[in-house]
């Protein structure tokens, strides 16, 4: 009887130690709530770029053939249209069109020798400046320069390419939606690589069916609307914000554990600027779990410690189980 009131004590014991080790774990994070940003930006160049979106910010313009008295109206072609809204958004937000382009384009009709006018680069304006020395733009374009894409097509590829000077917004470093800023910067790469057309401009290679060269990719949705084309396709550099150097196909990630492991490459990667606070609640790689759970890079460590509780636990049990049984065959043998 004295037996089985101590072992039943003993059980109490252990199992309340091991569910206050649960509440312990497991303490509910405050969510922290910030207004949105309703300010609307309005350029001071407002009126001056006016004279150049009344043509290039519309789908049609007009203009008067004083020859002929005739008002003719023309579709604007594609890549002569710039979005008015999108302009505003960019990064380039603050500045008149006569920034980068010639004061010429005020005339019209332009001058045909203008077509011809040379573009400048990121280096032309970002480069070996104090203001910009934090965003390491020389390193930048010494990866490019590296890359898949400047070494298969050096003449042709150049940065906008990739960052239209009229749209681009740098989006991974302010965020406050990562998976609007997954598919932004993947339609940077989709621009070209779904649309053969575009493609075509700058490789005589065959066209590339995405969906059918990622068919090895388990779970290939979840994939594509959860991480970003280079986290797989580029290689990670420490010193700068985004990777731009682009890696032949056949260097790209296809294990499995590069992703999902405590040693997760995305760290260095997709999540290696994000501003929010990390989470303290014990888990691995906690900023990743902000936005999604990734099988094996989201490990707990209360879980862990946890588990081997719940192991030391049940053979603490088998342990007294088995002494207390012991003590009472010795005793009826005794008794006998």
């Amino acid at each position: 009887m004295y037996f089985k009131i101590f072992r039943t004590t003993i059980l109490m014991v252990l199992v309340s130690f091991m569910l206050a080790s649960i509440s312990f774990a497991f303490k509910p994070k405050k969510e922290e709530w910030r207004p949105a940003d309703t300010t609307n930006f309005v350029s001071k160049f407002y009126k001056e770029n006016e004279g150049c979106f009344k043509c290039h910010g519309e789908k049609f313009y007009e203009y008067i053939n004083e020859a002929q008295g005739t008002t003719i109206r023309h579709n604007m072609y594609i890549e002569r249209f710039i979005n008015r809204d999108l302009f505003y958004k960019s990064n380039h937000k603050n500045f008149k069109c006569t920034d980068c382009h010639s004061e010429e384009y005020m005339k019209f009709p332009h001058a045909g020798e203008l077509r011809m006018e040379s573009m400048y680069g990121c280096l032309d304006c970002h480069g070996n400046d104090e203001k910009y020395a934090k965003y390491h733009f020389e390193e930048i374009d010494a990866e490019y320069q590296q890359s898949t894409h400047f070494q298969m097509e050096k003449e042709g590829f150049t940065c906008w390419k990739c960052h239209n000077p009229h749209t681009y917004q740098i989006s991974i470093r302010n965020t406050e939606n990562l998976t609007k800023t997954i598919a932004y910067d993947n339609s940077i790469c989709l621009n070209c690589h779904s649309d053969f057309d575009r493609f075509q401009l700058l490789s005589d290679k065959k066209e590339i069916n995405i969906i059918k060269k990622h068919e090895w990719l388990p779970n290939q949705t979840a994939h594509f609307q959860s991480v970003r084309c280079i986290e797989c396709h580029s290689k990670a550099n420490d010193s700068i914000l985004v990777n731009h150097l682009l890696m032949p196909k056949d260097s790209a990630v296809r294990k499995c554990n590069e992703c999902h492991s405590q040693n997760s490459i995305l760290m260095a990667s997709l999540y290696k600027f994000k501003s929010k606070e990390q989470r303290k609640d014990g888990f691995f790689n906690g900023v990743i779990l902000n936005e999604s759970y990734v099988i094996g890079a989201n490990r707990n460590e209360y879980l862990n410690s946890f588990s081997l509780l719940i192991l030391f636990g049940v053979i603490g049990i088998i342990g007294v189980h088995v002494f207390f049984r012991i003590i009472k065959v010795n005793h009826k043998e005794d008794e006998s």
